[in-house]
C-alpha cells in the first residue's frame, strides 16, 4: 500500500492528498497561497463511515446495537477513515482515486472510495461508501481547515441557512429547528436546496462551498482557522436520520469548491 503523497496540478492550483494520512487534503495552494491550515490533523479530511458526533458512541442497526470507541468523550466522532491509511487506486495529474477498506471496530465489510478532481478554478471531491454484504447506516462529509488569515483581513463566512439545528449542553442537536443566530458557531445549519457557503479573504480570494447535501456544519471558534463541513445528515445522524447502505445502493455524495481571485495573488 503506498503512502506517498500525491499531488495534483492545474494551471497555477495544486492539490496535495496524503493516503497515509487519512486521505486527507494536506495542501490547496492558488497561485502559491495556502488555504489550509498546515499540520498531520488538520488540511481537509473525509468523514466516514459517519460525520460529526455519534451519542455516546452507541447506534443501532434494526434491533443490534452497537458501541464505537469514544475518541472525544462522551462521544465518538468523524469516523474511522482519517484515521487509517488509504490506498491510491489511480493518480494522474489533475485527478486521483483513493479506497479504504471498513474494519474493526466498524462492525460492517466495505469500502471507502474518495475521488479528487482538481481543475484550474475549482476542487471536486467525492465520496462513496459501499457494502460488501449487511446493509448499515453511515454518513460521509468533509471536514476542511481554512486559515482564518491569508496575511490581511480575517475571513469572511456569507450563507443564508434555513435554519440552525439547536445544539444541547452535549453538542449534539436535540431535534428542535432554530432560526440560525450569529456566530461563533459550531453548529450545524439546513441548507434544503443544497449546502452554499462563500468564504471571501477580502482582497484575495473567494471560495465557494457548494454541495448536493442539506447539513452544513460551521465551526469558527478557533482562531487559526474556520471549518465549512458538508455532510450527508446532521450529527448523530446515524441515530436520527439513518442513510442505509444496501449492496445495490451505496452512498455516493460529492462537494465541489470553486475560487475567484479578487487581486492578482
Amino acid at each position: 500500500m503506498s503512502s506517498e503523497d500525491v499531488t495534483l496540478t492545474a494551471g497555477d492550483a495544486e492539490v496535495t492528498v496524503q493516503p497515509g494520512n487519512g486521505c486527507r487534503v494536506g495542501s490547496l495552494r492558488i497561485g502559491g497561497v495556502e488555504l489550509l491550515r498546515q499540520g498531520e490533523r488538520y488540511g481537509c479530511f473525509p468523514m466516514a463511515p459517519w460525520a460529526g458526533r455519534i451519542r455516546e458512541g452507541k447506534f443501532r442497526n434494526g434491533g443490534t446495537l452497537h458501541q464505537m470507541p469514544l475518541n472525544s468523550p462522551p462521544h465518538a466522532i468523524h469516523g474511522f477513515a482519517r484515521d487509517a491509511p488509504w490506498r491510491t487506486a489511480r493518480a494522474g495529474k489533475t485527478e486521483a482515486a483513493f479506497t479504504y477498506d471498513l474494519t474493526d471496530p466498524w462492525p460492517y465489510e466495505g469500502r471507502v472510495t474518495q475521488l479528487v478532481e482538481l481543475t484550474e478554478d475549482s476542487l471536486t471531491l467525492g465520496i462513496g461508501i459501499e457494502t460488501y454484504g449487511d446493509s448499515f447506516p453511515a454518513q460521509a462529509g468533509w471536514h476542511p481547515w481554512f486559515n482564518r488569515n491569508l496575511g490581511q483581513q480575517d475571513v469572511r463566512i456569507g450563507f443564508d441557512p434555513s435554519w440552525q439545528e439547536e445544539r444541547g449542553d452535549d453538542h449534539l442537536p436535540t431535534g428542535h429547528r432554530v432560526a440560525p443566530t450569529p456566530g461563533p458557531w459550531d453548529d450545524c445549519f439546513g441548507m434544503p436546496d443544497g449546502v452554499d457557503v462563500t468564504l471571501t479573504w477580502p482582497e484575495r480570494i473567494e471560495l465557494n462551498v457548494k454541495s448536493r447535501e442539506q447539513w452544513v456544519v460551521v465551526y469558527d471558534e478557533q482562531e487559526a482557522a474556520v471549518c465549512v463541513e458538508p455532510q450527508t445528515g446532521p450529527p448523530d445522524g446515524l441515530n436520527t436520520l439513518p442513510r442505509l447502505v444496501t449492496p445495490i445502493d451505496p452512498l455516493e455524495t460529492s462537494t465541489t469548491w470553486t475560487w475567484t481571485r479578487l487581486k492578482q495573488l
